[in-house]
C-alpha cells in the first residue's frame, strides 16, 4: 500500500513481539520504518521483509537502549533524509524475574530499571528535539496495566512502569505546546511476544502456563490500537488506552475456564 504522504516511524524492539507487529502494521499502511533491537539479524530480517513486501522505505538500527552513547550513536548515523522522525514508539521494555522483595536479584531490577525506564528517557531524549523543532510530532510509549496497578512480587516491574505511566504524562507536560502529542498504551497479558520466557529467564514451561486455558491479547491488537492513535486526526490526541482480554479484569484476576 503505497503511501504518497509517507511519513517516518521509529520503533523501538522491533525485533518481536509488539514493536514487530506495530512496524508491520504501519509498513502494510505505507510508512517508512526505523526499525531497532539488540538483535541484529532479526532486525536485518524484519527489514528485508518489510522492504520486499510492502515497497517502503526501512532502516535498521541494532543497539540497545540501555546504553545512551550507544543509542546517540546510532540515531546520530541517520542520514539526512533519516532524520525527520514522525512518529516515535517506545516499546522496547521486559519484565525479568518474579521474586518477592526480599528475595529479589539486583541484576533483575537493574535490567528492568534501564530498559524501561532509561532506555525510554535516552531516545525520547534524542528524538524530540526535532520534533518541538518542527512543532510536530507523535509519542507513543507502550505502558502496561502494571503502570496502573501492582501485584505481588511485580515489586521493580510494576515501578518501572508505574514510571512510564508518569513519564507520558509529565512529557506531554512539557511538548504539548510544540503540538507534539504524547500517549500510551497499557495492556495485560499478550501472547506472540517473549514476555513470559524472558520474565521467567527462558523457563518455556513457566512460560507457557502464563496463557493458559484463557485468550489473552495478541500482539497484533496492541499494534492496532498502536495505530488507531497515531493516526487521528491533528486535534485528536489519545492519552491513553487500558486493555485487557476479555477474560482478564486485573493482573490477576483471570478466567482460565478454557479460551473462548
Amino acid at each position: 500500500m503505497k503511501n504518497p504522504l509517507a511519513k517516518t516511524v521509529l520503533v523501538t524492539g522491533a525485533s518481536s513481539g509488539i514493536g514487530k507487529a506495530t512496524a508491520i502494521l504501519f509498513a502494510k499502511k505505507g510508512y517508512n520504518l526505523i526499525i531497532t533491537g539488540r538483535r541484529l539479524s532479526l532486525i536485518e530480517e524484519l527489514k528485508i521483509r518489510l522492504k520486499r513486501k510492502y515497497a517502503v522505505k526501512v532502516k535498521g538500527l541494532n543497539f540497545d537502549v540501555r546504553s545512551y552513547e550507544d543509542t546517540k550513536t546510532a540515531l546520530k548515523s541517520l542520514d539526512v533524509g533519516w532524520k525527520k522522525i514522525d512518529i516515535l514508539i517506545n516499546n522496547a521494555g521486559l519484565a525479568s524475574g518474579l521474586d518477592p522483595i526480599h528475595r529479589g536479584n539486583i541484576e533483575d531490577w537493574n535490567k528492568m530499571i534501564d530498559t524501561n525506564i532509561k532506555g525510554l528517557l535516552h531516545v525520547t531524549r534524542l528524538v524530540s528535539p526535532g520534533m518541538v523543532k518542527r512543532k510536530s510530532g507523535t509519542i507513543i510509549n507502550v505502558c502496561s496495566t502494571a503502570g496502573h496497578e501492582v501485584y505481588p512480587n511485580g515489586n521493580v516491574y510494576c515501578a518501572s512502569k508505574h514510571a512510564v505511566n508518569a513519564l507520558t504524562e509529565s512529557i506531554r507536560l512539557d511538548l504539548y505546546k510544540y503540538g507534539i502529542k504524547v500517549g500510551q498504551v497499557s495492556p495485560a497479558h499478550v501472547e506472540e511476544t517473549e514476555f513470559a520466557e524472558v520474565r521467567y529467564h527462558g523457563d518455556k514451561t513457566k512460560a507457557k502456563k502464563l496463557y493458559e486455558n484463557f485468550q489473552p491479547l495478541k500482539s497484533k491488537d496492541i499494534a492496532e490500537i498502536i495505530y488507531f492513535m497515531a493516526t487521528r486526526p491533528k486535534h485528536v490526541n489519545i492519552q491513553d488506552v487500558l486493555v485487557m482480554g476479555t477474560q482478564q479484569a486485573g493482573s490477576t484476576y483471570i478466567d482460565r475456564s478454557g479460551r473462548s
